[in-house]
């Protein structure tokens, strides 16, 4: 009876404590008026939903971004540094370079070597003729719209001077923009002479994005759905659809450019802008099937940010 005694009051004890010890944990964690909710109580409360914290759903991209186009301000990113290959995104730059240039009326003889360059590497093309002779401005249309590798080589190879010199000048300004994570081993995005040669960012590609819709002659470029030359003594005729998915389907798109490669997968750098409200997103290796790039991953990081309260 004494043992069984002696086991009460010390379970009684054991009790007392446990209570003494919850309450002053109860103390310790009970936050006062105007205090900060401490991690003990975010762990017994359940979160409360949020939109922006959560980020777009079902977005199948390796990499990708969101950010206001007016103000620069990054609403949503996944790999925002992460250097990757961007295919024809490349051609950004390449019309950028161009129209800061100038000279957009110069008149350019098409070489049977650009031809044969995007036969050779099975490249998207505008179909040039070898002998006809187009406008710089023709073949930024060329080049933006069907994505023209061979528009591409025509316009390095005459505002290069040169191939090379032309890769050196994408280069450069891409240093004057800040882009540090960005090289360019050629012209158009293809994939030589590695995969991974020419490559960017979600952060540099918004940023050259950005600056390119700045330009006046560049948005007239990359919003239009078809463009169509027709045919005269210098020329053929020639008609081309743009590969943006967006355009003509997503309401307030205003382009801007598609890319693709084995390595890069499905690439988009994209505007739209409803109510006044501009945004510029970028997905980087979205999934999907075949060479056409689609614009699911898009729409669905648009439609997100345009559901964001407005600030």
């Amino acid at each position: 009876m004494a043992a069984r005694a002696h086991q009460t009051v010390r379970a009684a004890g054991l009790v007392a404590a446990a209570v003494l010890t919850v309450s002053a944990a109860l103390a310790l964690t009970a936050p006062s008026s105007g205090a900060s909710v401490t991690p003990a109580a975010l762990l017994s409360s359940p979160a409360t939903p949020s939109a922006p914290a959560s980020g777009p759903a079902g977005v199948g991209a390796k990499e990708a971004a969101v950010e206001n186009a007016s103000t620069g301000a990054l609403l949503w990113s996944r790999e925002l540094n992460t250097e990757r290959p961007m295919g024809s995104i490349t051609k950004v730059m390449t019309a950028l370079v161009v129209i800061r240039a100038g000279d957009l009326d110069r008149k350019i003889t098409i070489p049977y070597a650009a031809v044969a360059y995007a036969r050779e590497h099975g490249a998207s093309s505008a179909d040039l003729r070898a002998g006809d002779t187009l406008t710089a401005r023709q073949l930024l249309e060329g080049l933006m719209l069907p994505s023209g590798c061979d528009a591409a080589y025509v316009l390095a190879q005459a505002y290069g001077p040169g191939l090379s010199a032309f890769i050196t000048k994408m280069n450069a300004t891409a240093k004057l923009m800040g882009l540090t994570r960005t090289h360019f081993a050629n012209f158009d995005g293809l994939p030589w002479p590695t995969e991974y040669a020419t490559y960017s960012t979600a952060a540099n590609l918004l940023t050259l994005g950005r600056t390119a819709m700045k330009s006046a002659v560049f948005r007239g470029l990359v919003d239009q759905r078809t463009y169509q030359i027709a045919a005269e003594s210098g020329h053929h005729a020639y008609r081309w659809q743009n590969t943006d998915p967006l355009l003509g389907t997503y309401r307030g798109a205003t382009g801007i450019k598609t890319g693709y490669t084995l390595a890069a997968g499905h690439c988009l750098l994209f505007e739209a802008t409803r109510d006044g409200h501009s945004l510029i997103g970028v997905t980087l290796d979205s999934p999907g099937p075949g060479t056409t790039v689609n614009g699911a991953d898009a729409t669905r990081i648009l439609n997100w940010a345009f559901g964001l309260p407005a600030t």
